[in-house]
Protein backbone atom coordinates (compact mmCIF):
# COMPACT_ATOMS: atom_id res chain seq x y z
CA UNK A 1 0.00 0.00 0.00
CA UNK A 2 0.77 3.62 -0.92
CA UNK A 3 0.29 6.65 0.81
CA UNK A 4 0.01 9.90 -0.96
CA UNK A 5 -0.76 13.21 0.42
CA UNK A 6 -2.40 15.90 -1.22
CA UNK A 7 -0.80 19.81 -1.87
CA UNK A 8 -2.15 21.63 1.05
CA UNK A 9 -3.71 25.63 1.28
CA UNK A 10 -0.63 26.32 2.51
CA UNK A 11 1.44 25.31 -0.65
CA UNK A 12 -1.07 26.54 -2.84
CA UNK A 13 -0.74 29.91 -1.20
CA UNK A 14 2.86 29.86 -2.01
CA UNK A 15 2.63 29.08 -5.55
CA UNK A 16 0.12 32.38 -5.51
CA UNK A 17 2.93 34.25 -3.65
CA UNK A 18 5.27 33.64 -5.65
CA UNK A 19 3.71 34.76 -8.78
CA UNK A 20 2.96 37.71 -7.46
CA UNK A 21 6.57 38.18 -6.49
CA UNK A 22 7.52 37.22 -10.24
CA UNK A 23 5.25 40.18 -11.21
CA UNK A 24 6.01 42.92 -8.42
CA UNK A 25 10.08 41.91 -8.38
CA UNK A 26 11.43 40.28 -11.33
CA UNK A 27 9.39 40.95 -14.22
CA UNK A 28 9.56 45.16 -13.81
CA UNK A 29 13.59 44.62 -13.78
CA UNK A 30 13.56 43.12 -17.42
CA UNK A 31 10.57 44.84 -18.86
CA UNK A 32 8.04 47.41 -19.17
CA UNK A 33 4.34 48.47 -17.03
CA UNK A 34 3.17 47.69 -20.89
CA UNK A 35 4.62 44.37 -20.98
CA UNK A 36 3.37 43.72 -17.79
CA UNK A 37 0.07 44.36 -18.27
CA UNK A 38 -0.03 41.80 -21.70
CA UNK A 39 1.40 38.79 -19.30
CA UNK A 40 -1.41 39.69 -17.16
CA UNK A 41 -3.99 39.96 -20.03
CA UNK A 42 -2.38 36.61 -21.39
CA UNK A 43 -2.67 34.68 -17.63
CA UNK A 44 1.06 34.12 -17.55
CA UNK A 45 1.68 32.43 -14.36
CA UNK A 46 -2.20 32.10 -13.42
CA UNK A 47 -3.45 29.56 -11.54
CA UNK A 48 -6.69 28.41 -11.57
CA UNK A 49 -8.90 25.36 -8.68
CA UNK A 50 -7.66 23.15 -11.99
CA UNK A 51 -3.98 23.79 -11.55
CA UNK A 52 -3.97 22.54 -7.78
CA UNK A 53 -6.51 20.03 -8.35
CA UNK A 54 -3.20 18.60 -10.80
CA UNK A 55 -0.24 18.55 -8.09
CA UNK A 56 -1.74 15.58 -7.14
CA UNK A 57 0.90 14.97 -4.40
CA UNK A 58 2.27 16.93 -1.84
CA UNK A 59 5.95 16.51 -3.96
CA UNK A 60 3.83 18.33 -7.00
CA UNK A 61 2.91 20.98 -5.35
CA UNK A 62 6.94 21.00 -4.11
CA UNK A 63 7.91 20.88 -7.64
CA UNK A 64 6.27 23.76 -8.58
CA UNK A 65 7.33 25.56 -5.88
CA UNK A 66 10.61 25.15 -6.09
CA UNK A 67 10.64 25.71 -9.91
CA UNK A 68 9.04 28.99 -9.30
CA UNK A 69 11.48 30.32 -6.43
CA UNK A 70 14.83 28.58 -8.71
CA UNK A 71 13.41 31.02 -11.62
CA UNK A 72 13.13 33.95 -9.53
CA UNK A 73 16.68 33.40 -7.99
CA UNK A 74 18.10 33.33 -11.43
CA UNK A 75 16.46 36.36 -12.95
CA UNK A 76 16.78 38.55 -9.81
CA UNK A 77 20.76 38.51 -10.12
CA UNK A 78 20.33 40.71 -12.97
CA UNK A 79 23.38 38.92 -14.24
CA UNK A 80 22.19 36.64 -17.29
CA UNK A 81 24.73 34.32 -18.23
CA UNK A 82 24.42 31.04 -20.26
CA UNK A 83 25.02 28.72 -17.25
CA UNK A 84 21.90 29.54 -16.13
CA UNK A 85 20.09 28.27 -19.60
CA UNK A 86 19.67 24.77 -18.65
CA UNK A 87 18.29 25.32 -14.80
CA UNK A 88 16.21 27.68 -15.97
CA UNK A 89 14.93 25.58 -19.44
CA UNK A 90 14.15 22.42 -16.98
CA UNK A 91 12.23 24.89 -14.33
CA UNK A 92 10.13 26.41 -16.81
CA UNK A 93 8.87 22.86 -18.19
CA UNK A 94 8.02 21.60 -14.89
CA UNK A 95 5.61 24.90 -14.25
CA UNK A 96 4.53 23.74 -18.42
CA UNK A 97 3.72 20.11 -17.17
CA UNK A 98 1.34 21.82 -14.90
CA UNK A 99 -0.50 23.58 -16.84
CA UNK A 100 0.64 27.05 -15.62
CA UNK A 101 1.24 29.36 -18.78
CA UNK A 102 5.11 30.36 -18.41
CA UNK A 103 5.66 31.30 -22.15
CA UNK A 104 9.25 32.68 -21.82
CA UNK A 105 12.82 31.77 -22.51
CA UNK A 106 15.69 32.43 -20.88
CA UNK A 107 16.78 33.64 -24.12
CA UNK A 108 14.06 36.81 -23.42
CA UNK A 109 15.59 37.66 -20.47
CA UNK A 110 19.19 37.43 -22.04
CA UNK A 111 17.79 39.83 -24.54
CA UNK A 112 15.85 42.71 -22.31
CA UNK A 113 17.16 45.59 -21.80
CA UNK A 114 17.49 45.91 -18.12
CA UNK A 115 15.19 48.67 -16.65
CA UNK A 116 17.10 51.47 -15.16
CA UNK A 117 17.40 52.08 -11.62
CA UNK A 118 15.48 55.08 -11.43
CA UNK A 119 12.37 53.31 -13.40
CA UNK A 120 9.43 53.12 -11.25
CA UNK A 121 6.98 50.42 -12.42
CA UNK A 122 3.40 50.65 -11.01
CA UNK A 123 4.26 46.64 -10.21
CA UNK A 124 6.42 47.30 -7.72
CA UNK A 125 6.10 47.05 -4.58
CA UNK A 126 6.28 50.27 -2.04
CA UNK A 127 9.19 50.68 -0.55
CA UNK A 128 7.16 52.20 2.44
CA UNK A 129 3.36 52.50 2.98
CA UNK A 130 1.74 55.87 5.65
CA UNK A 131 0.30 54.49 8.29
CA UNK A 132 -3.21 55.12 9.00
Amino acid sequence: MKIVFASTPGQEEKVKELARHFYCEVLPLYFTDEDIREFERLEVLHTTRHHFENFSTLGDAFRVITSLQTLISILETRQASERYRTVFQKNADVLREFGIYFPFQYQHFLDATSIKEDYISMYTKAANSILA
